[in-house]
């Protein structure tokens, strides 16, 4: 069979055997055309899934660089990192050395009476309450009813805040008294705290 008597035109892909009858030239034709065809197909699924790789690739550098960036901020800044760590330290421990512990209370309870006394109120009701515990302190509130005049109060709340133990003044009622018509009443809850160890026992 001659080359040209063989058309393209007439070939049926599903009929194998005029392929096989095909002249040298036109089987070499079909060959090449395959060859092609499959070496693009592979050439581009290779291409995409290298893409994909490279876009992968991509995300893991931005990722680490942000990591890298981060972690070389926080080495840079470490000297700085480790004094704040120790003034804070420092500070808390300079607080927790402002509360009393068990066996301070009760001068504590003495320094508290006496800055009344000394400024010149009337302790009528002074009671001591009892520890709250929170989550690693315990309160101690006190409560107060004294008679007195408004700078009188405000000598009392100067010489609590003056403590050398942590005081703070709550629920502070002031009124007229009962039996005076020149003095004041003032009903106030003066709690003190103390700190509690890991175990939850007092210091």
């Amino acid at each position: 069979m001659a080359l040209s008597d063989f058309d393209l035109n007439d070939l049926d892909i599903t009929d194998i055997g005029k392929i096989g009858m095909a002249p040298m030239p036109v089987k070499i034709v079909l060959i090449a055309i395959l060859c092609i065809l499959v070496a693009t197909a592979a050439y581009f699924f290779d291409i995409t899934r290298q893409l994909d790789g490279l876009k992968t690739s991509e995300n893991e550098e931005t990722t680490l660089k942000q990591t890298f960036e981060e972690k070389q901020s926080k080495a840079a800044n470490l000297d700085a990192y480790k004094q704040q760590l120790d003034e804070m330290r420092r500070s808390f421990g300079a607080l927790l050395r402002q509360l009393p512990n068990k066996t301070e209370i009760e001068t504590l309870l003495t320094d508290i009476s006496q800055t009344g006394i000394s400024s010149g109120l009337d302790i009528e009701y002074f009671k001591p309450e009892g520890l709250t515990p929170r989550e690693f302190y315990a309160e101690y509130p006190i409560k107060l009813k004294v008679t007195g005049r408004y700078h009188q109060f405000a000598e009392f709340v100067s010489g609590v805040a003056a403590l050398p133990r942590i005081v703070t003044l709550q629920g502070i009622e002031i009124g007229p008294a009962e039996k005076s018509g020149v003095k004041l009443k003032m009903e106030v809850t003066a709690v003190t705290y103390q700190y509690l160890d890991e175990s939850g026992l007092e210091q």
